[in-house]
């Protein structure tokens, strides 16, 4: 796969430290652009970004987007990742979640403005709602509870990305919208109520995977580095297609297939117990990606089990590492007693 981007960029990556955002980090370093990586650290982690910290081409400025932005930087590109993503996250404080969706737009628009950067806006899948028409395109104006726990996050979402079209169309800014659908990958936070973070953290630990519902809802799962890829591209395509557009995998797999897939790569016979469905959780969701191939080139390479793979071994190795520096801890506190008596 390749994004098309000869030139070296100064890219700010708005919620840089976390999951999507210090992937694309390390890939536009590795691209050989300028990064800076603009976080507010409230679900974003300093460890997604430790690797690239020493990087001579890496700058790291902790802000919430909510407030205006006053650094001395002229990025070239700019993406808006700011936001948590998962519903336990956006819940937590929802008036948050919704400035930081609305006010942080506008904030990172007057940014580009002012500087002549292009901005590419994530949005999300769940711009559609509990959809009524599947698999979604992006002509469907979804089906959203305007007043629902989860509308701070979808509602704020829908209204970015009119703030996005009407910088476009009025203060022509070069804007792009990329409607992100399941992602998931190296990284994921273990505690975020995701399909593939809670199911790969619940059979590590041989306890009963959680299916909320009867399991026959649907995700379609993406995996991390096609992700990617996909922003990339719609970053640097051309001039006139600015979105919004699907990025997603269009290959759909039931909860409960989720679930046992894990079970089986994780080698585990932990049970599955069931538990109701939350209020407005979607039924289907599913993405048309047929503007995302027609004007991208894209889609996704990587096959479920594959990048399954690849998250388990992530968390695993996270958890060795916790275990280690568990075990460390423990053996220093007993040496401390030791020499102490």
């Amino acid at each position: 796969m390749n994004s098309v981007q000869a030139s070296r960029e100064r890219v700010l990556v708005a919620g840089g430290a976390g999951f999507l955002g210090s992937h694309l980090c390390r890939r536009l370093l590795d691209e050989g652009h300028h990064v800076i990586c603009l976080d507010s650290f409230l679900t974003g982690t300093r460890r997604n970004i430790s690797s690239m910290t020493d990087h001579p081409n890496f700058l790291v400025l902790r802000h919430d987007v909510i407030s205006p932005l006053t650094f001395d930087i002229r990025p070239t590109q700019i993406y808006n990742l700011a936001c948590p993503a998962s519903p336990q996250h956006y819940q937590a404080d929802p008036v948050h979640t919704l400035r930081t969706c609305v006010n942080g737009a506008f904030n990172l628009l007057e940014f580009a403005r002012k500087t002549g950067a292009r901005i590419l806006q994530a949005s999300t899948s769940e711009v559609y709602g509990d959809p009524h028409v599947h698999p979604q395109p992006e002509g469907y104006r979804g089906n959203v509870n305007i007043v629902g726990i989860r509308s701070c996050y979808d509602e704020g979402k829908r209204c970015a990305e009119t703030l996005f079209s009407d910088y476009g169309r009025c203060k022509r800014v070069q804007v792009k919208i990329a409607r992100i659908f399941n992602t998931y990958g190296p990284c994921m936070a273990k505690g975020d109520g995701r399909v593939v973070s809670n199911f790969i953290v619940q059979a590590l630990n041989g306890s009963s995977m959680t299916v909320y519902g009867d399991g026959s809802q649907t995700r379609a799962l993406c995996y991390v580095d096609d992700m990617i890829e996909g922003l990339m591209r719609l970053m640097n395509s051309v001039d006139t297609f600015q979105g919004p557009v699907n990025l997603g995998s269009p290959r759909e797999s039931t909860v409960l297939d989720i679930a046992c897939r894990i079970r089986r790569l994780v080698g585990t016979d932990s049970p599955i117990e069931f538990e109701p469905l939350p209020s407005d959780d979607p039924v289907q969701r599913c993405p048309d990606i047929l503007l995302a191939r027609r004007h991208l080139g894209w889609e996704p390479k990587i096959d479920l089990d594959t990048g399954l793979r690849k998250t388990i071994a992530h968390f695993s190795e996270s958890f060795k590492l916790a275990e280690s520096d568990r075990e460390f801890s423990e053996n220093l506190r007993a040496d401390c007693k030791v020499s102490s008596g």
